[in-house]
């Protein structure tokens, strides 16, 4: 085998990088191509395109794909030094996973019931509380974040979400 065969092989510098672009495409594709347009309703009378349900899934849907050939071609450009790679996973304690998987369930179970803004505030606060917050403006955003985002989807995008339990 010639060394030219050998650079030919050699040429994915990163393949953990693009086998996740490849199955994050396989994804979009699937999201934009047969998810959103087949299971996702458009009412007949629609005034503005922005309105459609359909508007936000389809630009996440291409985001996603366009994201994913950019993770292929970084790993295809790009050489992953084992030592100092950056982008190497460094997990953290199970303390701290449990408190997301908690923030998750709190938000999820409790979104009809508390409405938006206390199932955001709460969920919010619960993930400061894993990761280390300790300053105590950042607890600020604890609250100003899911009330801003919760009326900026009921005032401007018209979503009906149950804002508060009274």
């Amino acid at each position: 085998m010639s060394s030219s065969d050998l650079s030919n092989v050699k040429r994915i510098k990163d393949t953990l990088d693009v086998i996740t672009g490849i199955v994050l495409l396989v994804v979009s594709l699937v999201l934009a191509l047969y998810l959103v347009p087949n299971y996702i309703g458009e009412p007949s009378i629609l005034q503005n395109p922005m309105m459609s349900p359909r508007w936000l899934p389809n630009i996440v849907s291409w985001l996603i794909l366009a994201f994913s050939i950019l993770l292929i071609i970084q790993g295809i450009i790009v050489p992953s030094d084992t030592e100092n790679d950056e982008r190497k996973i460094v997990k953290g304690p199970y303390r701290r996973f449990v408190i997301m998987l908690i923030a998750l369930f709190v938000y999820v179970l409790f979104f009809e019931s508390l409405g938006a803004i206390l199932t955001g505030i709460l969920a919010t606060v619960l993930l400061f509380l894993a990761h280390p917050v300790r300053v105590w403006w950042a607890y600020g955003f604890a609250i100003a974040f899911p009330v801003g985002v919760t009326l900026l989807f009921v005032n401007v995008m018209n979503v009906p979400l149950p804002l508060m339990p009274f």
